[in-house]
């Protein structure tokens, strides 16, 4: 294993391989490439955080737990809530937040405010040939052509090795609920998420659990900021979706809190056997997808444009839906299911020129999570 303990050093190690490098970060998402580990653990720190201006700058191996205790202090948070693999993928380790921005997780107040990389001012990174990049916000060596602090959230390590990102931080809302609507089907969750998010109550999160076991369904509208403000929108909207079926209203922020951490971490499929797939879909279409294949359990969120579904091992969901508008990505199976059915959907033929492209002009000699995204 290899790690580096500057971004110098870094680039020394990237100019020097002559193999293929596993990119670590806090070892968590349960990706593992072929090649020589290279982790990114030592390039940790924050090295400016301006509460009143919003902005924090982190090393790419900053943990995330740490970031958020020191935003909590000035009442501030990561309003893209990312995701926790751990529980759900049986991982150790400790989410970085370099990990979430290569990954671009984003949890359930992304209906809203939008997803990691709408949150990214800026990054640093070493490309595949040993160069150090900068790029946007506080780091102001633009690249001529790309807009590489988008480029870079979601590409998965395979472009360059973050060593540092600027971000947006928000202040965190004063209070909030979320209402329950219990027992709906899935095709009638579908419809109340849908009239949530298109109601003026300014919707933070939109989920519904329909359980495989004894658990009923359930759908999940979450409000935040003022008290004032947050009491009478939940009202109002228990009222509207009193009408599609029995309504309870979670308060107390304790409890809400756990509600959405469930949402978030697929608290649902925590400890169970079978593969995990993640589908990103237009919300209309979830119901319909939903029905071409059994599943243990799913976590519908985005109010329907992602489906979190347990299948049996070794079910290949590609194949059930067909061509579709979105994709589909095996989260957790077998090493042998993920060699034969692909990690991540492929790609539309010129969607791959393009990407093919890209990965040849930021690591010309492939080194870089070799084959983890075609």
């Amino acid at each position: 294993m290899m790690k580096p303990e500057t971004e110098a050093e870094l680039a020394e190690t990237i100019t020097a391989t002559e193999e293929p490098l596993w990119v670590k970060g806090g070892a968590t998402r349960g990706v593992v490439c072929r090649g020589t580990a290279l982790d990114t653990g030592a390039l940790a720190g924050v090295s400016l955080y301006e509460p009143d201006a919003l902005t924090l700058v982190a090393k790419a191996g900053t943990k995330v737990s740490q970031i958020e205790a020191l935003l909590a202090i000035e009442g501030q948070r990561l309003a893209f809530e990312p995701m926790d693999h751990r529980g759900l993928l049986g991982s150790s380790g400790d989410p970085s937040i370099g990990g979430v921005v290569a990954g671009n997780i984003s949890g359930p107040r992304r209906i809203q405010v939008g997803a990691c990389r709408d949150f990214l001012l800026g990054v640093r990174f070493v490309n595949g040939s040993g160069e150090i990049v900068k790029n946007g916000g506080r780091v102001m060596k633009n690249v001529t052509g790309y807009d590489l602090v988008k480029l870079m959230a979601g590409s998965f390590g395979t472009l360059g090795v973050l060593t540092e990102v600027s971000l947006k931080v928000m202040p965190k809302p004063e209070t909030q609920a979320t209402v329950l609507v219990h027992g709906l089907s899935i095709e009638k969750a579908q419809r109340a998420m849908s009239v949530a998010l298109t109601s003026p109550f300014d919707v933070t999160g939109a989920a519904h659990l329909s359980s495989g076991s004894a658990e009923k369904p359930v759908t999940m509208i979450r409000i935040e900021g003022f008290d004032a403000s947050v009491a009478y929108r939940a009202k109002q909207l228990s009222a509207v979706l009193g009408e599609m079926g029995p309504v309870t209203l979670e308060t107390d922020a304790a409890a809400v809190g756990a509600i959405w951490r469930g949402v978030r971490d697929v608290e649902a499929f925590h400890d169970k056997r079978g593969d995990v797939w993640r589908i990103s879909c237009k919300p209309s279409e979830a119901p319909l997808l939903a029905g071409k294949f059994e599943a243990d359990s799913l976590v519908f969120d985005w109010g329907g444009g992602l489906i979190w579904a347990l299948v049996e091992e070794g079910t290949d969901l590609r194949a059930k839906f067909g061509a579709f508008g979105g994709h589909a990505t095996l989260v957790r199976a077998s090493t042998e299911a993920v060699d034969l059915l692909g990690r991540f959907q492929p790609e539309p033929k010129g969607v791959a020129t393009l990407s093919r492209a890209l990965r040849q002009k930021f690591d010309p000699r492939g080194i870089l999570n070799a084959g983890l995204m075609g």
